[in-house]
C-alpha cells in the first residue's frame, strides 16, 4: 500500500488521479471504487474538464483514506471539497450496491466557489518526489505566480485544447522578473487592505476589473510598449502568429504587476485625496480630464501618459471607485442598489475570464458573429438559469402590452422592440451624492 498525501488546496479528483498513477493505472482505473450518480463535465467541444471535481459520501471518504494512506482528518484540512455534503449522496437503502462508496462529478468553482488552476508541476514533483505528475488545485489570481520556478499557473477550467495548446499548464515567467516581483509585493498590499479595513479579495478584484478595462483599451493606445513586448515573451517570443488567443490566455500574466500597483494606489489615502480635490471638495464640479488623480495613478503603474486616458473613461470600475469616495467624503448616499462600499464590484463591471473568452473565440471562428452573442462567455451551468429568467421577463413584458402569450418557446420567438432605458450615469462626467 503506497502512501499518497494531499498538497494544499487539491482537488479531490486531482489526489484520486495521483493515486491512480502512483498505482501504474488510468485515472479512470480507480473510478471503479465508488458508486457514481452522473457523469465526468466535459467542455462543450467533448473533451473532458480539468477542473471536474468529485464529492464523496461519507463511505466514500474512507474508501479515499485507505486508498493514499492518509487520515481523513489530513484530507479534511487539504481538500476543499472533501467534507462537503450533497443531498444526492444518501446511501441507496437497498440493492446490490447498498452501503458501497458513492461519489458525484461536479466543476470545481461551482462547487467550491473558488477558481480552479493548474498546480507547478515541478513544486508537484519536488513534494511527491514523482516527476511529471499533473496537480489542479484551488487558487485566487494573485497566487498564480510560482516565485520558485517563474510560472505563472494557467486556469484549469478553460478549454485549452480547442486552441490547439493541449498539455499547456502555464506560461514562463523567467524572463518577466517584475510579474514575480509584483507576487512578492502583493503580500505587503494585502496587509495595508487589511490595515485599512478592507477585504484583500475585493481590493484585488477591484484593481483587477481596472486593468482589464486598460487592456481592452490598449490596443488603441500608441504609446503602450510594455504590455505587448510582455505578452510576446510568455508567448515563447511572438504572439503574432495567434495575437487573438495570447492576448486572452497571456491578459493575466502580462497585467499583474500593474493590479498590484494599482491596487497599492487605491489604499493610498493620497491617492484618495486628490480624488477628492479632482471633484471640487464641498463645491462639486465637473472630473477634469487632466485631473490629479488619474495623473499620479499613471504615473504609479509607469505611464505618466495615462491620466487624460484613464479621466475620460466614463462609467467603468474606476469612476465608480472615485464616486464611492467622494460621496463619503461629502456624507451623500450612493445610487439605488449600489451604496458607497468603494471595494464593491459592480457585475457589469467584473471582466470576462480566460475561459469565457476563449469560448466566444472558438464560436466566433466555426461561425463568424456567433462569438458575440452573450451565451458564448457565459459558463454551460449557469446558461439554463439566465435563459429562464429571459425568457421569463419577455413573457412578463409581452403580457403588459396585452400580446395573447402561448408556450414559452412561442414567446421567445416573438420579437420585442422595447429598447432599454439608459442609465443618466452612462454619459455623465459629473460624480454627484
Amino acid at each position: 500500500m503506497f502512501r499518497v498525501a494531499p498538497l494544499a488546496g487539491e482537488t479531490t479528483w486531482s489526489l484520486i488521479g495521483r493515486i491512480a498513477a502512483r498505482y501504474g493505472l488510468d485515472a479512470a482505473g480507480v473510478l471503479g471504487w465508488w458508486q457514481w450518480g452522473n457523469h465526468r463535465p466535459r467542455h462543450e467541444g467533448g473533451g473532458l474538464r480539468a477542473d471536474a471535481e468529485v464529492l464523496l459520501d461519507p463511505v466514500g471518504r474512507r474508501v479515499l483514506a485507505e486508498l493514499c494512506g492518509v487520515e481523513e482528518e489530513v484530507l479534511a484540512r487539504a481538500l476543499p471539497a472533501f467534507g462537503w455534503e450533497d443531498p444526492k449522496l444518501v446511501a441507496p437503502e437497498a440493492g446490490p450496491q447498498a452501503g458501497s462508496g458513492r461519489g458525484l462529478w461536479r466543476i470545481g468553482a461551482a462547487a467550491v466557489g473558488r477558481p480552479v488552476v493548474f498546480g507547478c508541476g515541478l513544486c508537484a514533483a519536488r513534494r511527491t518526489g514523482t516527476a511529471g505528475v499533473r496537480v489542479v488545485r484551488y487558487a485566487p489570481r494573485w497566487e498564480r505566480v510560482c516565485v520558485r520556478h517563474g510560472r505563472w499557473l494557467l486556469d484549469a477550467d478553460a478549454d485549452l485544447l480547442a486552441g490547439g495548446r493541449e498539455g499547456l499548464e502555464f506560461l514562463d515567467l523567467r524572463e518577466l522578473p517584475e510579474v514575480v516581483a509584483a507576487r512578492r509585493r502583493w503580500a505587503g498590499v494585502a496587509r495595508r487592505a487589511v490595515g485599512a479595513g478592507a477585504e484583500p479579495e475585493r481590493v484585488f478584484a477591484l484593481a483587477h476589473a481596472v486593468v482589464a478595462r486598460w487592456w481592452e483599451q490598449a490596443l488603441h493606445w500608441e504609446r503602450e510598449e510594455v504590455w505587448p513586448q510582455r505578452l510576446h515573451l510568455v508567448a515563447g517570443g511572438d504572439a503574432g502568429g495567434d495575437l487573438e488567443w495570447w492576448r486572452i490566455v497571456g491578459r493575466d500574466a502580462v497585467v499583474f504587476p500593474e493590479v498590484v500597483a494599482v491596487a497599492d494606489a487605491l489604499l493610498d489615502p493620497a491617492i484618495a485625496q486628490l480624488a477628492w480635490l479632482d471633484s471640487g471638495g464641498e463645491r462639486p464640479r465637473l472630473l477634469p480630464a487632466d485631473g490629479a488623480f488619474c495623473r499620479r495613478l499613471g504615473e504609479r503603474v509607469g505611464r505618466p501618459w495615462l491620466g487624460p486616458l484613464a479621466a475620460t473613461d466614463f462609467g467603468g470600475p474606476l469612476t465608480s471607485w472615485m464616486g464611492s469616495v467622494i460621496r463619503l467624503r461629502r456624507g451623500a448616499g450612493g445610487p439605488p442598489g449600489y451604496g458607497n462600499d468603494p471595494w464593491w464590484l459592480r457585475q457589469e463591471h467584473q471582466g470576462v475570464t480566460m475561459a469565457g473568452q476563449l469560448r466566444v473565440l472558438g464560436k466566433e471562428k466555426k461561425a463568424p458573429g456567433s462569438g458575440r452573442m452573450w451565451r458564448a462567455a457565459v459558463p454551460t451551468e449557469e446558461r439554463a438559469l439566465i435563459t429562464s429568467t429571459i425568457a421569463s421577463a419577455e413573457e412578463q413584458l409581452l403580457q403588459l402590452r396585452g400580446v395573447q402569450t402561448g408556450p414559452a418557446a412561442d414567446v421567445a420567438r416573438t420579437p420585442t422592440t422595447a429598447e432599454p432605458p439608459r442609465s443618466p450615469q452612462s454619459s455623465s462626467r459629473l460624480v454627484t451624492p
